[in-house]
């Protein structure tokens, strides 16, 4: 009997997509379970952190654009001042990191946190426009997909972003653009993220 051990390889795992039990276990709060005294992930910052507050929302859209109202949303930014935190932040409350999930009524998934810095690009490619980074996981999908939130408003950055200059086509482009609006006095950057289809979101194998 030939065996995967026999041939020198061990089978692939069989993959599973994220759900329908992913928002009991990772925000259960949102799926109506007060279980933990700190729920992990509800705010990339400390509300004393330095820079400018902002708000980002979106909704997640499948190839036949239907809202995606169980998805699971994580964002990882740099600080105000261009630094994550394996590089040090400058406001030691800060984490740089938290986990939302779409509303299971509107489909919204949204965030309260600061407009990021520029960061370095890698082997010194010049600066990284003002991004922050986005992980997304639900039913239908086997692996996380990775993509990012640029601000419309930093056209002067963005022209020089290393990441961007990659996605050649302008339309591309354009899907990882959040546009600005007011709200309350407030700023608040609107991406819509599209699975696939037309319009589709630039992701990123990372």
């Amino acid at each position: 009997m030939i065996t995967p051990d026999a041939l020198g390889y061990l089978p692939e795992t069989p993959s599973q997509t994220a759900g329908p039990y992913v928002h009991i276990g990772l925000i259960p709060r949102q799926a109506g379970f007060d279980i933990f005294e700190n729920n992990l992930g509800e705010a990339a910052f400390d509300p004393t952190a330095e820079g400018e507050r902002i708000r980002i929302e979106g909704r997640i859209l499948d190839g036949a654009g239907a809202l995606v109202r169980d998805a699971l949303v994580e964002i990882w930014q740099a600080d105000a001042s261009g630094r994550y935190p394996a590089q040090g932040m400058n406001d030691p409350s800060g984490r740089g990191w938290a986990r939302t999930g779409t509303d299971f009524e509107t489909g919204l998934w949204s965030f309260e946190t600061i407009k990021p810095g520029r960061v370095p690009g890698r082997r010194g490619h010049g600066r990284m426009a003002p991004h922050i980074n986005l992980w997304i996981v639900a039913r239908g999908i086997n692996t996380g997909l990775s993509t990012r939130l640029y601000f419309a408003d930093e056209e002067a950055a963005n022209a020089e972003d290393p990441v961007l200059g990659i996605v050649e086509q302008p339309e591309r482009r354009r899907t990882l653009l959040a546009r600005r609006e007011v709200r309350d006095d407030r700023p608040c950057y609107v991406l819509d993220i599209r699975l696939q289809g037309e319009g589709e979101t630039v992701f990123f194998d990372i």
